[in-house]
């Protein structure tokens, strides 16, 4: 854009505010608009020395950087006025009103599009604007249980009786913004291409329903529900503890167990039958584990992680947040900035997570002072120049040709959103090294294996076309040439090192195609001190430091349960793809995009990382407990580990609650404010288990949200598919493969009012595309094609 993309912001939290502020790490001019009493997380803190001082607060600081602030009284006539001049400015509105009050401020999506045909409206929600869970209350913990991530967390505890369990901070939200970011710069592309504007209806529920990694291929293949204290299939895969701290240690694949006994060694019982192959290591896992666990002990956790990493074992230090900001990789790689704020002082931020040709995204500007910018902005506003040339609405990336060099997850999640936007995706694959998940065994029951029937290959690849072709063989890596010349994005995450060692290194691509955007998605990134290392999504969540701060109280660190870095990553190279391409159509200039999994996910971790900025310290692990909400937790209810999820946010809300369980609680004075509830919270969720422990898990749920209170069953898997607010969402796809059928699986996280919505085909089967590719794309002629068929070339 020759001109800054302009951005309001409007709504109180964490979604929102997210997706603004990405936006405007990429440039864009974003004015944040407050009420008078402030934003929410203004309350929120972490706070310097514990005191609440609005302009401090942790949160609001880190999710408000490149930002300007303007206050509004939207209850008043003036405020209105104010606020429409601002919509008639911007080009994106992003909001996270719920529904009815965005009703209340005529931001209604008929009359913003009526009044501005070419604005972008971005609405987040926790359950979209559609559906029966519409006007649902919701906090983050609702969304954890009601997205099916709590039902996985933690994934390191075989009794049952434990509580499915929230990872630290504002998780769900976050991930969301990052995908609400996405949709709506991809879609202001289309609206400036043909003046059609759009209302994204995005749910933060779908967002997480829609990152499961394996969970809905086996309740949809299998019949088989995944549980947080199932046994892995994987193993050794656990937190053991060394010297000095604990350390997370998985074997992925067969090969990487053999190198791990060989750095062990070679001890004994490592040559048990029993320990041999993977499916006889997963029955004998507890066994297994207190072997390993001994020889861990012996080591100082950084030292093996070094060592062990060295011999490609995937090792990951549980780090805190010391441990973070003391890190030599980070360090190099600049991933923490200093910037000055006029009430809070110099502070370390986590910097934005990408890293292009020019480094990263700049910070140019401190989160703002409650309506420091006020009366410039409204100077300012001039309406937004017209747009559009008059052609028909389409999907935001139709016409991109996006070359796929991925497999497993992270990297097909990043082209998979890129499908789902419109883009014309194309993997290169071959049999002869097929994608791990082409050959995971999640199968209906009675069906034999191949490389086209596996539930969690199809889940990640749907939308996308397959090459089949040998990187092995010249010829081979001659067609991947070709093909980058006649494309916009290549998206890869090969091991650092490895397309260069193949001849398709940037450097080298850029000389085909100089206007070509090339992300790299990797554990560590191309640069730094642990570019070789091995990076997979579970051992990333330990390096965050969100690991560190999760967990029961009184325990230890806990796993995601989700290996959640992999799709975190995923989207933000999405993101940050489609921003390179908006740079790319107005200078010509291609890019290669460097992002980890590592650093993806540690820029989620605000609330802590500005706990220890503020005090040195980092949170204690509080389990499902929330330092500004009681009751805040989840609860048992009648039926097989079945559970829900109650967050009472204000004074009123415990009221009605109180008033449902038993209405003298409305009076007792050890649950009368909220320091009250906290001092006693053992008490006070003693009291609710009880009441709970009696009730089905969605009259409670229908129950309190008739009467205002935040609350939500834990759904599972077979909960998602099933679930009728998300089918009539239309987010369960039902699309019919050819190699297995109709199966269910998740789509798209966001609906459109202008544009087609649901995926647009079923995920290939391998080299289905192969020779119409070759043909229509290349030019290569039948003959051409039947010998590199004839010469193996084309496996």
């Amino acid at each position: 854009m020759a001109e800054a993309l302009r951005v309001l912001e409007l709504g109180s939290g964490v979604s929102a505010a997210h997706a603004a502020k990405l936006l405007g790490d990429y440039g864009a001019d974003v004015v944040k608009v407050e009420e008078p009493e402030g934003d929410l997380t203004r309350g929120r803190g972490p706070f310097p020395d514990g005191a609440s001082e609005p302009e401090q607060s942790g949160l609001f600081l880190g999710l408000n950087l490149n930002k300007r602030g303007a206050v509004l009284d939207l209850a008043s006539a003036d405020g209105r006025a104010a606020l429409d001049t601002l919509i008639a400015w911007a080009d994106v509105l992003v909001h996270d009103y719920p529904r009815l009050r965005a009703l209340e401020l005529g931001l209604d999506p008929q009359r913003l599009l009526a009044q501005r045909p070419d604005l972008v409206v971005l609405s987040i929600t926790p359950f979209g604007t559609t559906g029966p869970y519409r006007d649902y209350r919701a906090e983050e913990i609702t969304i954890a249980n009601g997205g099916g991530w709590a039902a996985q967390c933690p994934s390191t505890h075989r009794e049952q009786e434990l509580p499915p369990l929230k990872i630290f901070g504002h998780q769900c939200k976050l991930m969301a913004g990052i995908a609400g970011a996405l949709a709506a710069l991809a879609v202001s592309r289309d609206a400036r291409r043909s003046g059609v504007g759009e209302f994204i209806d995005l749910s933060e529920q779908e967002y997480l329903a829609s990152v499961l990694e394996g969970n809905i291929p086996i309740y949809a293949y299998r019949g088989d529900i995944p549980r947080r204290y199932d046994t892995r299939m994987l193993t050794p895969w656990r937190i053991f503890e060394a010297r000095g701290g604990p350390i997370f240690l998985c074997c992925v694949e067969q090969d990487q167990w053999l190198r791990l006994i060989d750095f062990m060694g070679r001890p004994e019982w490592s040559q048990l039958e029993v320990f041999r192959e993977t499916p006889e290591r997963a029955l004998n896992q507890d066994v297994l584990h207190n072997f390993v666990e001994e020889f861990i002990a012996g080591w100082d956790v950084f030292e093996l992680y070094h060592a062990a990493q060295k011999q490609r074992i995937c090792f990951a230090p549980v780090m805190s947040l010391a441990d973070l900001a003391s890190n030599e990789h980070l360090r190099e790689r600049g991933f923490f900035v200093t910037v000055d704020h006029p009430r809070a002082g110099e502070l370390e931020y986590p910097a934005p997570p990408v890293i292009g040709r020019h480094g990263r995204a700049a910070i140019r500007r401190p989160a703002p002072l409650l309506g420091e910018h006020t009366d410039a902005v409204l100077a300012e506003a001039t309406p937004a120049a017209a747009h559009g040339n008059g052609t028909a609405p389409r999907l935001p990336l139709d016409g991109v040709r996006v070359l796929d060099l991925t497999w497993v997850w992270a990297g097909p999640f990043g082209s998979l959103n890129l499908a789902h936007l419109g883009a014309d995706v194309i993997r290169i694959e071959s049999a002869k090294r097929a994608d791990l998940y082409r050959r995971f065994p999640i199968l209906p029951p009675g069906v034999e294996p191949s490389l086209d029937n596996s539930g969690m290959f199809i889940q990640w690849n749907q939308g996308k076309k397959s090459v089949a072709t040998d990187l092995g063989d010249p010829r081979g890596i001659e067609i991947v040439k070709r093909f980058v010349a006649e494309s916009d994005v290549v998206v890869e995450n090969f091991g650092t090192g490895v397309l260069e060692r193949l001849g398709l290194g940037y450097e080298e691509l850029k000389q085909i195609n100089p206007s070509l955007v090339m992300a790299s998605v990797t554990g560590y990134g191309q640069t730094g001190p642990y570019r070789e290392y091995m990076g997979y999504g579970p051992a990333a969540a330990p390096l965050t430091g969100l690991s560190s701060v999760t967990g029961f109280i009184g325990g230890g660190p806990e796993e995601f349960g989700i290996s959640m870095p992999d799709p975190t990553a995923g989207i933000t190279a999405a993101l940050a793809i489609v921003a390179a391409l908006e740079r790319r159509d107005e200078t010509g200039e291609g890019d290669h995009l460097d992002v980890t999994l590592w650093e993806s996910t540690a820029a989620l971790a605000i609330e802590p990382w500005m706990e220890f900025v503020f005090s040195g310290t980092q949170p204690e692990r509080m389990g499902n407990r929330d330092p500004w909400m009681a009751p805040h937790g989840c609860f048992p209810c009648t039926g097989d580990d079945e559970w829900v999820s109650i967050a009472c946010a204000a004074d009123d809300e415990w009221s009605a609650l109180a008033a449902q369980i038993d209405p003298a609680l409305s009076d007792d004075p050890r649950f009368r404010s909220l320091n009250d509830r906290k001092t006693h919270e053992d008490e006070l969720e003693a009291l609710v288990s009880a009441w709970t422990a009696e009730r089905d898990r969605w009259r409670i749920t229908e129950q309190l949200q008739e009467i205002g209170v935040a609350a939500f069953p834990t759904l599972t898997a077979k909960d998602i598919v099933e679930d009728p607010h998300l089918n009539e969402r239309g987010v369960i796809e039902r699309l019919d493969h050819p190699a297995i059928g109709v199966r269910e699986h998740i789509g798209i996280p966001w609906r459109l009012s202008r544009r087609p919505n649901g995926v647009r085909a079923p995920a290939p089967c391998l080299g289905a595309d192969t020779d119409a590719l070759l043909a229509d794309v290349l030019g290569y002629g039948e003959a051409q094609i039947a010998e590199l068929n004839a010469a193996g070339v084309l496996v």
